[in-house]
């Protein structure tokens, strides 16, 4: 699970950007929020996180580079 976490960190800006659209976040940032040991967060991401919780990760992508919120 760390080679996950360190592919996705390793990713372009735009590319992390990409992944946080609707549908993907869920997966992608979801698997990346239990991959660093915030199972209960990452189980809420991949099923809300799908739907309404990707404009956080959009936010903390353009602010921050990287997704903050809850990983």
């Amino acid at each position: 699970m760390k080679d996950y976490v360190k592919l996705i960190d390793g990713l372009p800006w735009i590319v992390r950007l990409i992944l946080a659209f609707p549908i993907l976040d869920g997966i992608v940032y979801g698997i990346y929020r239990i991959a660093k040991g915030k199972l209960i967060a990452g189980i809420i991401w991949i099923f809300v996180g799908a739907a309404i919780l990707w404009i956080i990760d959009i936010v903390t992508i353009v602010l921050n580079g990287k997704v903050t919120f809850l990983a």
